[in-house]
């Protein structure tokens, strides 16, 4: 671990306004480097912590519910006493921010020098790379970003991940690794589960074929009233529950194993990779039909909650929190459902459901999944940073080994009464983070307490040397290797590319329309039944929608990337 801003070092840091910088925002020309201006001014020796307290400002999102002013969070206290930096936080809560984002970017005006929790896409990040709003930070990453500099010798295809068709790099990155290839946690990310408690009061086994499935959720059905009684349940008993066209929480991979077996796991793109190395769109397959149309004959049955195409995230739980679901999704049941991890661990009371045998048997891994998390528009520095070398420097400090782990999972000595982490030693007496225990608690609401998200990077390598796997996590990573690794029968995955300016135009404008018309195909037709005839006419309506053309786009780069 870099030790390069420690107390007694030094580093050259531009003290210089990047007036060059600062008169083109906005002004177009991202392309052509705009970010390197700030690199040409007399530097100072400095170090972290300056000896006089610099401000910069920062635009954040925070999570529904939890601290809304990121300087009360423990984190950036101490990163505040760290490095001498204080940080102007502007924040907006989370739900609300793909609603506000795009104006403030669009406000030159009153844009903070860098925006920690962007989480853009390829299409924002050259839209404002073009306009000049960000800076490219490839040359800051190899002068002032020690941590992430060594992350990306440590795991190159980070670099390339993050790198346009010129090199530059627009934004700074959120890694994650937790297992790899087919065993990677994010190669299923809407994991059904099954309620054991129930299944084990009815007498039944867990499901493996859609038949014994449909048999499950009949019986849910048909013994409600005793498992009311018997689990002093308040409120109807519910067979099924999900959110159409809500991520995690949707119940697409139920239709894995029709037709061809290749699902729809990609719920932004609608495209696999066969084996022979063809992107294809699920939705035009034989498979993809039948899947819906077995969907709606469960929805006939009143087997499916009648609010999955309604209900919003709060909602969804507050009705798994109650005890009243038979099947639900999720990326951890923890967060829906109330269970201890101790249950999980042993398989009593809920249990991920294994693929399903219809005509085939499979599990699809999610697009880029493989190559782990990744998030290639995390955080961008914007051109309103007066001294961008001094934030690339302060924002490297959220890839230190021992730092990213508390921005993506919470932190230790909190006030609160619950700590997340508590310091210990590793095997070589080194301080280490270890995972304390959730006990009853959902990790998604503990960690959203006390994490702060951000630029961040976790390599396999650094468990059990700066921090431990967490609990939920290893249960999660089992399930994946135990559950579905096993049935992953597909050689590759869509990677996770950067394209060409144009390539991700052409791309973003035609898969509006591919987008809405897959997923309005599929909720009406759950709902209200899928005929041939609706098949067709949904591949006449992506025939019209060029299809052909968004597949082509992709292909090239799946051609390129797997030679």
């Amino acid at each position: 671990m870099s030790k390069l801003f420690n107390k007694g070092s030094k580093i050259a840091l531009t003290l210089t306004m990047a007036a060059a910088l600062l008169a083109g925002c906005g002004g177009g020309g991202g392309n052509q480097g705009a970010g390197s201006a700030g690199l040409d001014v007399d530097p100072a020796d400095l170090a972290f912590p300056l000896k006089e307290k610099a401000t910069i400002t920062g635009l954040i999102s925070y999570p529904v519910g939890s601290e809304s002013e990121p300087n009360n969070r423990t984190i950036f206290k101490r990163l505040e006493e760290k490095t001498n930096v204080h940080v102007d936080w502007r924040a907006i809560q989370s739900d609300q921010w793909g609603d506000k984002i795009t104006n403030e970017m669009a406000t030159l005006k009153t844009l903070p020098e860098f925006v920690f929790s962007a989480g853009f896409g390829d299409t924002e990040l050259l839209k404002y790379a073009k306009q000049g709003v960000i800076i490219n930070v490839e040359e800051y990453i190899d002068k002032y970003m020690p941590n992430l500099k060594k992350v990306f010798e440590q795991a190159p295809e980070y670099r390339t991940m993050c790198e346009d068709e010129n090199g530059h790099i627009w934004a700074l990155p959120w890694i994650e690794q937790l297992g790899a290839e087919k065993t990677a946690i994010q190669t299923v990310g809407n994991m059904p589960f099954i309620n054991k408690a129930w299944l084990d009061f009815l007498k039944l086994p867990v499901p493996t074929t859609v038949d014994d499935f449909e048999k499950a959720l009949i019986a849910f059905r048909d013994n409600a009233d005793a498992l009311k009684k018997e689990f002093g349940i308040e409120g109807d008993i519910i067979p099924m529950s999900f959110i159409m066209g809500g991520g995690n929480e949707d119940s697409v991979i139920l239709t894995n194993g029709f037709g061809e077996g290749y699902g729809d796991p990609d719920q932004g793109k609608h495209l696999i990779v066969t084996d022979d190395k063809k992107v294809v769109c699920p939705a035009t397959t034989e498979g993809w039909k039948k899947g819906v149309q077995w969907m709606h004959k469960l929805y006939e049955e009143k087997l499916i909650d009648e609010e999955a195409w309604t209900q919003d995230w709060s909602k969804y739980v507050s009705k798994g929190k109650s005890g009243r679901y038979g099947v639900c999704f999720s990326w951890d049941v923890a967060n829906i459902a109330a269970v201890s991890m101790d249950d999980l661990i042993a398989g009593k009371s809920w249990v991920p459901l294994p693929a399903l045998t219809a005509d085939t048997r499979n599990i699809t891994a999610a697009t880029g999944s493989y190559t782990s998390g990744f998030d290639r528009g995390r955080c961008v520095v914007t051109c309103n940073a007066k001294n961008p070398a001094l934030i690339c420097a302060w924002l490297d400090q959220m890839y230190d080994p021992m730092q990213s782990p508390q921005n993506n999972w919470g932190t230790y000595g909190e006030d609160d009464g619950f700590d997340i982490f508590v310091m210990g030693k590793n095997a070589n007496g080194e301080d280490m983070l270890q995972h304390a225990p959730l006990g009853d608690k959902s990790p998604v609401e503990v960690r959203e307490a006390e994490c702060v998200g951000g630029p961040l990077a976790i390599l396999d390598s650094y468990y059990n040397v700066y921090v431990t796997c967490p609990d939920d996590a290893q249960y999660r990573l089992n399930w994946i290797k135990d559950v579905y690794t096993p049935d992953m029968n597909m050689k590759y995955v869509l990677p996770n590319v950067f394209m060409t300016e144009n390539d991700v135009k052409t791309a973003s404008n035609l898969n509006t329309d591919i987008d809405k018309a897959i997923k309005a195909a599929r909720a009406d037709g759950i709902m209200n039944g899928f005929t041939d005839d609706k098949f067709n006419e949904l591949q006449k309506q992506l025939e019209g929608y060029k299809l052909n053309d968004f597949i082509a786009v992709y292909q090239k780069y799946v051609d390129e990337y797997y030679k």
